[in-house]
C-alpha cells in the first residue's frame, strides 16, 4: 500500500478529484493549506497599497491506494493538476505500513477498498 500526498492549486481540485476517482482511488482526504515553494509568494494590490502574500492558498490531498495502482493515480493527478505555470504543486508517494477500517476491523488493502 502507498500513501499519495499531493499539494495542488485550489482551482484544479474538481478536475483532479474526477481523474483520481476514474484512475481507481476509492477515497481521499482534502485539506485547505497555505505554503510556498519556488514561487516565494506574490505581490498583491489592495486599495492602492501593495502588500506581499508569502503563503499562498493550496489544497493538500491524501490518498491511500494499493501498490498496483499508484502509478496510474499519480499520472492522472499530475496530468489534471498541470497548468504549465509555476505553483502547480508536488506529489509525494510514501510507503503505508498499515491501515485499519475502524467500523469493521478490516485491515490493510481491505480497509482502503471501496
Amino acid at each position: 500500500m502507498k500513501m499519495i500526498i499531493a499539494v495542488i492549486k485550489p482551482s484544479r481540485l474538481d478536475a483532479v478529484l474526477e481523474a483520481v476517482t476514474e484512475a481507481g482511488a476509492s477515497g481521499l482526504t482534502v485539506t485547505e493549506v497555505r505554503g510556498y515553494g519556488r514561487q516565494k509568494g506574490k505581490t498583491e494590490v489592495y486599495r492602492g497599497a501593495e502588500y506581499e502574500v508569502k503563503l499562498l492558498p493550496k489544497v493538500k490531498l491524501e490518498i491511500a491506494v494499493p501498490g498496483d495502482i499508484v502509478d496510474r493515480v499519480c499520472e492522472a493527478l499530475a496530468r489534471t493538476a498541470n497548468t504549465g505555470k509555476i505553483g502547480d504543486g508536488k506529489i509525494f508517494v510514501l510507503d503505508l505500513e498499515q491501515a485499519l477500517r475502524i467500523r469493521t476491523g478490516e485491515t490493510d488493502s481491505a480497509a482502503i477498498a471501496s
